[in-house]
């Protein structure tokens, strides 16, 4: 039998090692829970990264849209630039056409009157050609009759006679040379004219033909803008009504009562306004969405976010952590709204709460059943 020392010993023992083994699972489940913690820290890590490139990637778009806008604004100003030059050019030309006509039109004259003088010079040219055709006929008829009437010469009888004054065949001989050294003196007439004229007037017309092409083009690419923008315009009134409409029907639902509704900021121009964004939960006043709560916050924005998916469905729909901030009767009506819309839209969410979990129709889930080793698990319901 043993004695009482040994077995307050034995007993001393037994709880040392309970203590033990209690303290070794306390700390197996302390290290698991700290890897799970370290898992989900790496993973809102990898969360906040993906945020991060995904704002790095649409502040590039955004800079490639606005070089887009500013190189196209550049190429506006750039055509009205060409246009007035080309309208520079155009008057230019035409002022050279004007004076190439004017002076086209003077050589003309001079032309015409050059010509009417050269034909007024070989008429008298002619006629004196017959006058001394006419006198060395009548000298040679004249000597011929001295000859056999007087029996002797026209010399002789001119040195005892002088011929009478009057007649004076050499002054006659030098105006006609005069005439004709005037009418070489006045050089050779521009032929070339009327061909530069032609050309002028050729190259007038293709380049008002141009004017007329740029013209009617910057007509038709404004025209094309008008109407860009008034469908952009009419398609974004269209929807922003009808997502407005959605957006005030899902809040009431969400909320259970209340008024959600947004606004544009500057209503002149639909294009270039924001949006406002204003609720107003039950029991409290209409207000900017930026000054609600945490949890009124997440549902004015599933409240927009299904809105836009009933005015365009989509095939999937995921939700990451939504009803995390949410009570547990909006967790109710967030879960009713979802199972309601599942039936044109599959919803991926994820979350850590139980009663989101009891309206899915499948889980999937991350257990680790030995230490260090996850293992993914997944139910059905059928």
């Amino acid at each position: 039998m043993a004695s009482p020392a040994k077995e307050i010993d034995s007993e001393g023992l037994a709880v040392q090692r309970a203590s033990a083994a209690a303290a070794t699972e306390r700390r197996r489940s302390t290290a698991g829970e700290l890897r799970r913690m370290e898992a989900e820290f790496a993973e809102l890590g990898g969360r906040v990264e993906r945020h991060r490139l995904e704002l790095v990637e649409m502040s590039e778009r955004v800079e490639v849209l606005r070089e887009s806008i500013a190189d196209l604004e550049f190429k506006a100003s750039t055509v009205e630039e060409e246009r007035a030059k080309e309208e520079q050019e155009i008057a230019e030309l035409t002022r050279g056409l004007d004076d190439a006509r004017q002076q086209a039109d003077a050589l003309a004259a001079k032309l015409s009157e050059l010509n009417k003088h050269a034909a007024e010079v070989r008429d008298l040219r002619a006629a004196i050609e017959v006058q001394r055709a006419e006198a060395q006929a009548r000298l040679s008829f004249v000597r011929e009759n001295c000859a056999a009437e007087l029996g002797q010469s026209l010399e002789e009888l001119v040195r005892e006679q002088p011929i009478e004054e009057g007649f004076d065949l050499d002054s006659s001989h030098v105006r006609v040379e005069e005439l004709r050294a005037r009418i070489e003196g006045f050089g050779a007439v521009n032929m070339m004219a009327l061909e530069e004229l032609a050309e002028s007037e050729e190259r007038l017309l293709f380049l008002t033909t141009q004017r007329q092409d740029i013209i009617d083009s910057i007509s038709s690419t404004e025209e094309a803008l008008r109407e860009i923008k008034r469908r952009s315009r009419e398609r974004f009134r269209h929807a922003f009504e009808q997502i407005n409409k959605n957006f005030g029907e899902l809040f009431q639902e969400l909320f259970g009562g209340g008024r959600g509704e947004m606004s544009l900021i500057e209503a002149d121009d639909v294009l270039e306004s924001g949006i406002d964004v204003i609720a107003q939960p039950p029991g409290k006043r209409l207000q900017n969405v930026l000054l609600l709560s945490g949890g009124e916050k997440a549902m004015a924005a599933l409240a927009l976010i299904l809105g836009i998916f009933h005015y365009r469905p989509s095939p999937f729909c995921l939700l990451d952590e939504v009803d995390a901030p949410l009570d547990e009767a909006n967790v109710g009506r967030f879960t009713d709204k979802i199972v309601q819309m599942s039936a044109d839209t599959q919803f991926i969410v994820i979350t850590h709460n139980k009663r989101t979990m009891e309206m899915a129709r499948a889980l999937y889930g991350v257990t680790m059943e030995d230490v260090g080793v996850s293992k993914l698990v997944s139910v059905k319901f059928e």
